[in-house]
């Protein structure tokens, strides 16, 4: 394992040199089935045929070009994103390359438009706690968890916190007099999967759009059909100013979007804000790819069923050591006794001959957290599962 790499990272005892479909393939030949989709951004597994012929033949044709100009396999993927967007109304959006991007682009809409039409002293936005929105000091501070903001401060300024599900605190936080948006995860993936009342978003909904506050919805984990429906938003029935995506939109390129409705799609401008490789035409050609596969009905509704069928297998057991099961489509959690992460070493290390290991997740101490690639099949998730049984054993 090389040694060069900052230690940024709690790396499991595992180096892996490809993967196909759902599974992975170590240095020594050894097989782990794939329960992580490498945080939500393998949607289509590994090496799924119709995205690696799409990224070689446009790395074969055109792999940069500086936005000066337009490439026209970006402008397909933002024509064709926005399109799959639309029912929840956006009409605009701008390409980055992640979800912390992503977020911070959010932000700065945020801001302008709440000076333009409401003047200075209207910036602060509104997260929750429990929330995650990107590792950049900007994306830190909106994040609502105290454990990523050890040693790195100070902030940028004009962030607040309040508790999901509160809506008494939600409306006292909203100040039509100081607050320029709200940004929320529909369902929070790194607090452990936890999906917010429909009665909570649409009250958030109203509150927003009664004191002119944007509404923006980090669906950067949650997005792209992890939950059954293309956006976790449309689910609710609500339709956001903004939205956010990154991980899955691209299978595995780096890719990010922020997407604007129509009291938002105008808000930035030339020179207003920008990114190096935002568009790239190997990420886009990658995106056109993940767009055409999963945003069409039955494959949604698969996740869908598929999704249902995990939270069903792993209640049925009724394991003294899972306390709870939770999640919508293929973004599901187990709270368990034990603690998450040697469990996940377990999985890991037990790999040999032929006897496959299993990636795994955390979400917490005594959070797993399940985030499979769509393309999973029914026997692929029982032989997952049952993996997991016996390490629970």
């Amino acid at each position: 394992m090389a040694d060069v790499f900052m230690n940024t990272y709690h790396r499991l005892p595992v180096c892996f040199t490809r993967g196909e479909g759902v599974w992975l393939f170590d240095t020594e030949g050894k097989k782990y089935l794939d329960f992580s989709s490498g945080i939500a951004v393998n949607c289509l597994g590994h090496a799924y045929p119709p995205l690696v012929k799409a990224i070689a033949e446009q790395a074969a044709r055109l792999n940069h070009v500086c936005n000066y100009y337009q490439s026209d396999v970006a402008a397909a993927f933002a024509e064709k994103l926005t399109a799959a967007c639309a029912p929840a109304g956006m009409k605009r959006v701008f390409l980055a390359n992640s979800g912390a991007e992503a977020n911070e682009g959010a932000v700065k809409i945020a801001r302008k438009y709440s000076l333009l039409k409401h003047g200075v002293n209207r910036h602060r936005i509104v997260t929750l706690r429990g929330s995650f929105h990107g590792r950049t000091i900007t994306t830190l501070s909106a994040t609502g968890q105290d454990v990523f903001h050890k040693d790195f401060g100070p902030f940028t300024e004009g962030f607040s916190y309040i508790p999901a599900g509160d809506i008494k605190a939600l409306d006292k936080a909203l100040d039509g007099d100081t607050v320029a948006g709200f940004l929320v995860e529909a369902i929070q993936g790194e607090s452990g999967i936890r999906a917010l009342e429909t009665e909570y978003i649409a009250e958030a909904a109203k509150l927003c759009a009664g004191r002119d506050i944007l509404l923006i919805f980090d669906e950067v984990q949650c997005g792209m059909g992890r939950t059954g429906s293309f956006l976790a938003c449309e689910a609710y029935g609500i339709k956001p100013d903004v939205v956010t995506l990154a991980k899955g939109l691209a299978g595995g390129i780096p890719v990010g979007a922020v997407l604007a409705g129509e009291k938002a799609a105008e808000i930035l401008q030339t020179g207003d804000h920008g990114s190096t490789f935002g568009g790239n035409p190997i990420a886009a050609a990658a995106g056109l790819v993940v767009l055409e596969t999963v945003n069409r009905k039955p494959f949604l509704e698969e996740i869908a069923r598929k999704g249902e069928k995990l939270q069903s297998i792993i209640r049925g057991w009724k394991h003294p050591k899972v306390k709870e099961v939770r999640g919508r489509g293929l973004m599901a959690a187990a709270d368990i006794e034990d603690e998450a992460w040697p469990l996940l070493e377990r999985a890991v290390t037990m790999a040999a001959g032929t006897r496959p290991g299993l990636l795994l997740l955390s979400a917490g101490k005594n959070t797993l957290r399940f985030l499979p690639p769509y393309i999973i099949s029914d026997a692929e998730l029982e032989q997952g599962l049952e993996i997991l049984r016996g390490l629970l054993d």
